[in-house]
């Protein structure tokens, strides 16, 4: 079962190189096609190529809203791994609402 294609969350992975390996339904429609087998680096301008070339160096992680045709979404870049070695970034791109509700949870006392 490949929950990830139709999920209403735009996925994008791509390996250590920047080579997109997978897209889900989500992802193409909103970048416009399918793009598996080109590089991520070449689909952003400076100094977005810049930020991913450094989040693919330093195996790190950026997170970030951002404001489209009037819709707002969370952006979330983090690195994948396969039995502890880096293999590139995923990407996960999230409409939300433009004000949500924000909790604090505290841990249970023990």
């Amino acid at each position: 079962m490949d929950y990830m294609k139709e999920l209403n969350v735009a996925i994008t992975v791509c390996d250590k190189e920047g080579k997109i390996l997978q897209m889900n339904d989500k992802s193409q429609k909103t970048n416009h096609g399918d793009l598996v087998g080109q590089n991520v680096l070449d689909c952003h301008p400076e100094p977005a190529r810049r930020k991913l070339m450094r989040l693919m160096e330093e195996h790190a992680t950026n997170a970030y809203t951002i404001e489209k045709n009037g819709v707002k979404k969370l952006i979330y870049q983090t690195p994948w791994y396969e039995n502890g070695e880096f293999m590139g970034l995923v990407e996960f791109s999230l409409e939300i609402p433009f004000e949500m509700p924000h909790y604090i949870r505290k841990p249970k006392a023990e």
